[in-house]
């Protein structure tokens, strides 16, 4: 069990455990010892529900990663493929089991699709003469993955290219798939409300699904009250500015992959050695980053300016702890200092770490390229000088600096302005080719179509009005003793938090006109429930929502619904689902057309 899955109003260790079991019953349909060649990307996913131990359990013996030519030498019987149904991953598939048949002892191989099976692969397998060699080809649907307490993933890389500029179902597919898995598990979700153009297609490919499967009524006792689809192309604002809040920090400068975070060594390196580089430690510090670590639980959705406090704080609450021992006079008080201090230690390891990231983090945030940056963001959200070439980004082009971060500013500055004036756009165009190289047309239409860096059209700038109706920008935000949800980009409100904020109270139709102008349709689907399983909500007793981004979602969103769930007059708890957890650089960064 992962204690850290089941501390909210939902079980997440529910649908872990389902998985698991699912894995678990495949593993031993291959009799005998094994081994696993992991399709690389796959590897992460996978560790957040099923550690070695378990594999180990039934039989597995080794494990590679998928590369060209020959499989590592095995003593086993067979070899289990684990893969996402790609073609060039097929390729390196048939080389291998090629190899092997040269090899000597026929092994048993199989395949497991993760997470559907494809025809187009197994038609690949079949041309290049391997298909006959499996005993299994089967499918493994990891759909949604538990992250944390009250947040999924289904962790599909291409969701938004897939979907916005390629008009490729697939991961949409998945994701009513997941939705199908879970409302198997914790009941019907009574009501389903969306807005935007993918969000229509999952809620109809879900309700036809449901139709499909007219066997048996699902008689668990419904979880959810709503689920809340929200296309990432409602709001394209949110990711690209930086995100402020302790764990969006960290995502923004290391990256977070599938909750761990690689930092540099040398703030980690113990007190005790010479002062001379050569002890310090070289291989980067791995950290897992969720709630199972009560302090992280703690600051992960703070703003940053209010996270030194509370380490200060919690300094002295450990150091006075430590303290407690020479006040323990008797065996029992000794006895039960004792029982404490793995604890105490855990805890004092925690704070060491956090300080060191937070020290990080603020070299970060104290430059001055950092505030320069970070005040051409603000100005553009709060609707200052969005419709010329500013100064800021034209000295970052000049400069050379990374394209990724000159990209996410002109994106950002488009979107604050309904699309830039012809004139504007060009300019911009012009400057990042020259400076950044001609290859980069193909990145520029891509940002193009995907309404990222656009031309405005009509004249007509719809931001402002949207700005004002949603209340996206506060003034006066008070970081320390956050009201509102503006405090996780320290002024800018999330609009896509915003509007599942004015759902839950008092509902869509005070905002129709708002609705109108954001792209893609707005809609509400009933689920009819048995009259067994209809809820009676005790006063006082909170609805939950299911929130799912399609295309996305940042860490500072999260902190943002996690701040409305903890609300005292909220009246809403909030689950989280996306596609894939994101930055506004990992974005970006995914609609970068490779050269070939």
């Amino acid at each position: 069990m992962a204690a850290h899955l089941s501390y909210g109003r939902v079980n997440l260790n529910v649908l872990r455990e389902a998985v698991r079991r699912e894995l678990r019953e495949f593993l031993d349909k291959c009799a005998g010892s094994k081994a696993i060649v992991w399709d690389e990307y796959l590897t992460g996913p996978f560790g957040l529900i099923a550690q070695y131990s378990l594999l180990k359990e039934h039989e597995v013996e080794k494990m590679f990663t998928l590369k060209g030519s020959r499989l590592p030498a095995a003593d086993v019987k067979n070899i289990i493929f684990f893969v996402r149904p790609r073609l060039e991953l097929m390729d390196i598939i048939a080389e291998n089991v090629l190899s092997e048949d040269r090899r000597g002892p026929s092994r048993d191989f199989h395949i497991l699709f993760v997470p559907r099976r494809s025809l187009l692969c197994e038609q690949r397998l079949k041309d290049l003469g391997v298909l006959g060699s499996f005993i299994h080809r089967e499918e493994y649907s990891l759909d949604l993955i538990p992250f944390d307490g009250d947040l999924l993933s289904m962790e599909s890389e291409g969701a938004f290219k897939e979907c916005y500029l390629e008009s490729d179902q697939t991961s949409l597919y998945h994701a009513a798939k997941g939705l199908m898995t879970l409302q198997a598990l914790y009941g019907t979700i009574p009501q389903i409300f969306g807005k935007g153009e993918c969000a229509r297609q999952v809620a109809n490919m879900m309700l036809r699904m449901k139709r499909e499967f007219t066997g048996s009524q699902n008689s668990v006792f419904p979880v959810f009250d709503n689920l809340l689809l929200l296309d990432r192309n409602v709001d394209l604002l949110t990711p690209l500015a930086t995100q402020l809040t302790y764990e969006g920090l960290i995502d923004e400068i290391y990256g977070i992959q599938n909750s761990y975070v690689k930092l540099p060594p040398e703030k980690f390196a113990p007190k005790k050695q010479g002062e001379s580089g050569k002890d310090l430690p070289t291989e980067a510090k791995k950290l897992q980053l969720n709630s199972a670590e009560e302090l992280y639980a703690e600051i992960r959705d703070k703003n940053f300016n209010a996270v030194g406090s509370v380490l200060s704080k919690k300094a002295k609450v450990i150091s006075a702890a430590f303290e407690e021992r020479h006040n323990a006079k008797t065996v029992g008080e000794i006895k039960q200092f004792v029982s404490q201090l793995p604890h105490m230690q855990a805890a004092r390891g925690s704070l060491a770490n956090h300080t060191s990231i937070a020290e990080l983090i603020k070299d970060v945030t104290t430059s001055e390229d950092f505030f320069d940056k970070l005040t051409v963001e603000q100005e553009f959200m709060s609707g200052i000088d969005t419709d010329k070439v500013n100064n800021y980004i034209e000295d970052c082009i000049a400069q050379k600096h990374p394209l990724i971060k000159v990209l996410r500013l002109v994106c950002l500055q488009s979107v604050c302005n309904s699309g830039l004036k012809q004139k504007v756009l060009d300019y911009y165009r012009r400057e990042i080719l020259q400076t950044y190289g001609y290859e980069h047309i193909l990145t520029l239409h891509s940002l193009e179509k995907a309404g990222l860096l656009r031309a405005q059209t009509g004249g007509r700038n719809n931001y402002p009005t949207i700005r004002k109706t949603l209340r996206l920008w506060m003034d006066d935000v008070n970081e320390q003793n956050p009201t509102d949800i503006s405090y996780v980009y320290s002024g800018y409100a999330p609009l896509s938090v915003r509007l599942a904020q004015l759902l839950s109270r008092p509902g869509w139709r005070s905002i129709e006109e708002v609705l109108r102008i954001l792209p893609g349709p707005h809609f509400e689907e009933r689920q009819p429930l048995p009259t067994g399983l209809q809820k009676k909500r005790q006063p006082g007793e909170n609805r939950v929502t299911l929130v799912f981004f399609l295309g996305g979602v940042t860490f500072a969103e999260i902190a943002a619904l996690r701040f409305l769930s903890q609300l005292e007059d909220g009246g809403t708890e909030y689950v989280v689902a996306t596609t894939k957890l994101m930055n506004g650089a990992s974005w970006i960064e995914s609609l970068l057309e490779k050269p070939v």
